[in-house]
């Protein structure tokens, strides 16, 4: 029986990982930042084969409880990474554990010969820190692909730009480290939408969807998307557990960042799907997904019935 390592693999997507490898009949240890904060985690072992869940404290700015974590590991996935809207001190909040976190994991990597993959869960942000609006340069309903060039603004959101920087965190150990033992792949989901395996009210991701079902807007933010009525293109939770699952099990994917990505909707028409009535427009795909299909063999749900099923 092989073991994965899910650094935060309790979380909205950590979840959807945990049970994919979990049905996959892995060995599979999950990290919290405090064990005793069962409620984070209890809802784990509600899913099939939790007998073969291992949950672990971890803080990513411990080098040493990072060696103990993968040191048993075969494979290791990364979604970990501080996911929040709403930030008093950026520094302090995800800009150091975001990209700190992510050079203490990969140092701790070298001591680990044992693993043969990594997976980084990343960002649309990582590719543009303006999502969702338009890289600069484009507009809306202008195509993005991997072969675009990355963009990046010091006025974007301090979640975006610390995914941004913590991916070229990772290119740069690629470069550094040409003779690794094993392979790192990346994938890049854009707005992550879908059923919660918990029922933990701190979830950023159930929290957007939640705001833009009710149409409540908190912030400026929020309300700006509704005046302008702003295109977002979207995934489904369980496709991005699947791309992670399909890239361990594919090999020659080193050096690889993926797009993940169905559908764009206007965030009115994302309202209404939410409520189970039908969009006023059709889709677009804005954010290109043929990547993806080829390499990791992925069928993305149509974004209608993501939405109606939450």
């Amino acid at each position: 029986m092989k073991t994965v390592g899910i650094i935060g693999g309790a979380g909205f997507i950590g979840s959807h990982i945990t049970r994919k490898f979990l049905e996959k009949n892995y060995k599979v240890k999950v990290s919290v930042t405090s064990i005793q904060k069962s409620e984070k985690y209890e809802h784990l072992f509600n899913l099939e084969n939790s007998i073969n869940i291992v949950i672990r404290p971890l803080k990513l700015e411990n080098r040493e409880a990072l060696g103990n974590f993968i040191e048993d590991c075969d494979i290791v996935i990364h979604s970990g990474t501080p996911f929040q809207l709403e930030v008093k001190d950026p520094q302090a909040e995800l800009l150091d554990p975001t990209i700190i976190g992510t050079q203490n994991f990969l140092d701790s990597l070298l001591d680990a010969p044992q693993i043969k993959k990594v997976i980084f869960i990343a960002s649309v942000a990582a590719w543009n820190t303006n999502f969702p609006l338009p890289a600069g340069g484009k507009t809306f309903l202008d195509s993005f692909d991997e072969q675009d060039v990355r963009f990046t603004s010091k006025e974007s959101h301090p979640y975006c730009r610390a995914k941004y920087v913590a991916n070229g965190v990772v290119e740069q150990f690629i470069l550094d480290n040409p003779s690794l033992p094993f392979e790192i792949t990346t994938v890049s989901p854009v707005m992550v939408m879908g059923k919660s395996l918990s029922k933990r009210e701190d979830s950023t991701s159930t929290g957007i969807q939640s705001l833009i079902k009710n149409k409540l807007a908190p912030d400026d933010f929020f309300q700006n998307l509704y005046d302008n009525n702003i295109p977002f293109a979207m995934v489904d939770v369980e496709d991005v557990a699947q791309a992670v699952y399909n890239a361990v099990t594919t090999t020659g994917l080193h050096g690889k960042d993926y797009l993940l990505s169905s559908e764009t909707y206007k965030v009115l028409d994302i309202h209404e799907m939410l409520n189970r009535r039908e969009p006023k427009e059709k889709a677009q795909v804005v954010y290109k997904n043929n990547l993806a299909k080829k390499d990791l063999k992925l069928k993305f749900r149509p974004v209608r019935k993501t939405l109606n099923a939450w």
